[in-house]
């Protein structure tokens, strides 16, 4: 039995028993059916009920027409990761080229491919029966004979079409004879922390080796000491990434999981207790330098002809002697001593021991300071304002700023 009378509980008033009530109560019929009808909580339960029954119904419709209408590719990568590394790699492989570097010994005589310095590089453009690569400075650095192995190993000579030490990198060129695609350059300034990438080059002489890791920073500033002298001599902007990276990966490529060159793998920390620290040079930056390079065989740098060190560094401090020879007043903490002045410096009347404080309204504290102000501010054929302390006297002179000699 149900709480009711009757199992088959209905809300209705029956006709008949509706008629009698409506003379006792003397209300006239038509007023009757302007009057709501009486609500009970178990018909509202079932109003309720059928509207979201309804509501459900609508949003599964609009969702399986959704899916019907979407290609089934990008669901397909999404639902895989580990797919898309491998579809990202199959795309890029075949760009992906090793180098291999031959310098000649005492005799005269060509390293053997056992004694060739090995490097990787990325096949970017294809143009008037040439292939150009993109790979490192310091991957053809010293070569007497450039010699790059494709993909499916096919092996041709290389000829060096401009290079840039401070960025480190270098444009090659072959015969385009039997290469059938060029690499897909991405956007490096759109890549977010933690994005999945790809390594592909020629670590230890294993070409076409792929490792994989994520992005662990966008913009790392790593400085540079290019002479290996201890004093840092430029900031080079990396993206860092744990992808294991090793000796023969410098020039290959670090790729998203769409198969884009996002970086150039350039440099790791190798050292006791350090894993997964590898830097690669961000896409835009690469060929901003790679168009110059391919249009003028250099890049075209103001030049001012100074070898400095640093007044103050860590890494290569000077004697309290030798600051004393200087004689600096007290107040000067920071500037670079001048240890040879060529060019201009040597035009402007710069000696032996002139320790620069100031180029232009820049204070000038190192030799990076001094280098990013000349690269980054002024232009060649502009005047330069030098200040500058000389046996204890400040002094200045101002000189025109050249384009670097060849030598």
């Amino acid at each position: 039995m149900s709480l009711f009378d009757d199992d088959f509980y209905s809300p209705k008033v029956p006709k008949r028993r509706k008629r009698e009530w409506l003379k006792r109560a003397k209300v006239p019929r038509r007023q009757w059916q302007r009057l709501k009808q009486p609500f009970s909580s178990t018909r509202g339960m079932t109003i309720v009920l059928v509207a979201i029954t309804a509501v459900i119904s609508s949003l599964l419709t609009l969702t399986i027409v959704q899916l019907w209408a979407e290609p089934s590719g990008p669901v397909q990568a999404s639902a895989d990761p580990y797919e898309r590394i491998v579809e990202a790699a199959d795309k890029v492989s075949p760009t992906v080229v090793s180098i291999v570097n031959k310098q000649k010994d005492a005799s005269d005589t060509l390293a053997t491919p056992e004694e060739a310095a090995l490097g990787s590089g990325i096949i970017f453009k294809q143009e008037n029966g040439k292939a150009y690569i993109i790979t490192n400075e310091h991957v053809v650095q010293g070569a007497d004979l450039l010699e790059v192995v494709l993909a499916d190993g096919q092996r041709k000579n290389a000829e060096v079409v401009g290079k840039d030490k401070i960025t480190d990198i270098a444009v090659l060129s072959i015969g385009d004879a039997g290469i059938t695609e060029v690499a897909v350059m991405g956007d490096s300034s759109k890549l977010r922390r933690g994005e999945t990438v790809i390594a592909i080059g020629n670590p230890l002489g294993f070409g076409d080796s792929l490792t994989a890791g994520i992005i662990s920073y966008t913009n790392r500033k790593i400085p540079v000491s290019l002479n290996q002298d201890g004093v840092y001599d430029w900031e080079q902007l990396v993206i860092q990434t744990d992808a294991a990276i090793n000796e023969g990966n410098s020039g290959g490529a670090l790729v998203d999981l769409s198969g884009r060159v996002i970086g150039i793998n350039t440099m790791k920390v190798a050292t006791t207790g350090v894993e997964g620290l590898g830097f690669a040079i961000p896409a835009n930056e690469v060929m901003l330098i790679v168009d110059e390079l391919v249009a003028q065989g250099k890049i075209i740098r103001p030049y001012l002809g100074v070898y400095t060190i640093d007044l103050e560094n860590p890494y290569a401090p000077i004697t309290e002697e030798q600051r004393e020879d200087l004689e600096l007043p007290d107040s000067v903490e920071h500037g670079v001593i001048v240890l040879e002045a060529t060019g201009p410096a040597e035009t402007g009347g710069l000696k032996l021991n002139d320790v620069i404080v100031r180029l232009d309204d820049t204070d000038v504290a190192s030799t990076l300071a001094l280098r990013k102000y000349l690269y980054e501010e002024k232009k060649v054929g502009e005047q330069l304002e030098i200040v500058f302390y000389r046996d204890g006297k400040k002094m200045s002179a101002t000189v025109m700023l050249v384009d670097k000699p060849e030598s």
